[in-house]
């Protein structure tokens, strides 16, 4: 379960932007997560609730979370085809020279301070 390391990454990043903007409090993280990213969502939801109990700065913080749709690019016809629903395989070609272009990020979008 690599939820919880993510979650201990975004608690470390809160803290310091809490630090250098003099914030007490956070009301909410937004995180934007490719649909491929491997992250189970109800996993890092659990691994939240558990650990913002031990730090006061994110205890009353809510975790949000928008999924982003895995895209993969075809270089032999230049189109962008839904990842999950193609895999590899070009639906306009079917070729494979393909490659994912979003999908497997996580990142902080927004940081709502109290």
């Amino acid at each position: 379960m690599h939820e919880l390391g993510i979650i201990v990454h975004i608690n470390k990043t809160l803290h310091e932007l809490a630090e250098e903007n003099g914030l007490t409090e956070i009301g909410s993280v937004t995180l934007e997560v490719g649909e491929v990213s491997t992250i189970v969502p109800e996993y890092l939801t659990d691994c939240w609730a558990y650990y913002r109990k031990k730090f006061p700065l994110i205890e009353n913080a809510e975790l949000r979370m928008e999924m982003l749709p895995a895209v993969t690019f075809c270089e032999d016809c230049k189109e962008t085809y839904p990842t999950v629903r193609y895999g590899r395989e070009c639906p306009y070609c079917s070729g494979g020279n393909t490659y994912l272009v979003a999908g497997q990020e996580c990142n902080i979008k927004e940081i709502e301070a109290k």
